[in-house]
């Protein structure tokens, strides 16, 4: 008796440091987050337009698949309480015997490949903040082959926030039609906005395609991206073959990387990482916060650095997409009870009272 009230008492001390742990990571990661969004577009622009010579993004993109396998593979190990046997077997199951389930993912490894070479075109040919507004239309992109593909509702206030969304975006696009950042004559404005279309389309059906998949099997999501790094890195290898073959055969892999191009990498591959952990001490809401805190640092890093010029069509349109995406992570209003139901539960409850309290009395 003594020992159940000392386990209470040491479960009341302890509940209150957990919650408050889990608040301080609440916001660190929400911070990080928002660094996060805005330091990456910012440095892939820079290190996409500064003169000399260029890395080859379609190494950069292999790269940051290695870095995410090896990320997973730590964490899987991890969670094996560092038994390297478990996690040898847990591998070996999940991509040699269960082969048939990993193929299943060989189509948004190859979208998500894809997406992410398109990222790096798109941002070498449009500035930062129009690239960071008009990239979110993945959001509708995600919200419609959510209801084609998973069948999944949307509120009205959703479908009110996609609907901003898009003249937001719509906007923006009028605005940067007559004022293009100036500078560089090998940027090209249409090449960049067709780039982060296809990448907008192909994030939002790769987004759900995944989700469906892991709705369906085992396998844990660490497991799951090791899966899709291994098919990540063999067709990121084949597309830097197509493209740059030849040249990354004269200049080499790692031609081209500095300092900065490192921490782009690194960046991009614990960015999925980041938002994960987002995700569990957070909520949807303090997320769009955060993306949409992002937009509003990256423009306004953007004019400091590349010297973009934001006037009231881009504002305006800035402004509806930061509203959009905060309303369209507002949590769905949970239905209350009908008058109906309640009564019925309550009159059950008070004709059940009668035995419960024969039962007590019995018993005593």
């Amino acid at each position: 008796m003594a020992e159940n009230h000392k386990q209470v008492a040491e479960d009341k001390t302890t509940r209150p440091g957990n919650g408050e742990v889990n608040h301080r990571w609440k916001y660190i990661s929400l911070a990080l987050l928002v660094v996060q969004n805005s330091v990456l577009i910012l440095s892939i622009r820079y290190v996409r337009t500064i003169p000399g010579e260029r890395f080859f993004a379609t190494s950069a993109v292999v790269m940051a698949e290695v870095l995410k396998v090896l990320a997973c593979l730590l964490i899987i190990l991890l969670q094996g309480r560092l038994n390297v046997k478990k996690m040898a077997a847990l591998l070996v199951d999940a991509i040699f015997f269960q082969y048939r389930d990993m193929l299943k993912l060989a189509v948004p490894s190859l979208i998500y490949t894809l997406q992410n070479n398109l990222q790096y075109v798109a941002i070498s040919n449009l500035p930062a903040a129009t690239f960071q507004v008009t990239y979110q239309l993945k959001i509708l992109t995600t919200a419609l082959f959510s209801v084609l593909m998973l069948r999944k509702s949307l509120t009205r206030v959703q479908w009110l926030a996609l609907l901003l969304l898009f003249v937001g975006v719509a906007i923006v696009q009028v605005q940067q039609d007559g004022n293009k950042e100036a500078a560089h004559a090998d940027q090209n404005y249409t090449i960049g906005l067709i780039a982060v279309v296809i990448s907008c389309l192909s994030s939002g059906f790769a987004g759900v395609y995944f989700e469906r998949i892991l709705k369906g099997s085992a396998p844990s999501v660490w497991v799951r991206n090791v899966q899709l790094g291994i098919f990540g890195m063999s067709l990121g290898m084949l597309g830097l073959w197509w493209n740059d073959g030849a040249a990354v055969s004269r200049r080499g892999f790692l031609s081209g990387y500095t300092p900065m191009v490192w921490g782009v990498i690194f960046n991009q591959a614990f960015g999925g990482l980041l938002v994960a952990v987002v995700v569990k001490y957070a909520d949807n809401i303090l997320k769009g916060f955060a993306t949409s805190l992002s937009i509003i640092i990256s423009t306004v890093l953007s004019v400091y650095l590349f010297a973009f010029n934001v006037d009231l069509m881009f504002t305006a349109g800035g402004g509806l997409v930061i509203s959009a995406v905060y309303m369209y992570s507002l949590p769905k209003a949970s239905p209350r009870p009908s008058l109906s139901s309640a009564a019925m539960q309550e009159c059950a409850d008070i004709e059940a009272f009668p035995t419960k309290w024969a039962r007590k009395q019995k018993g005593s």
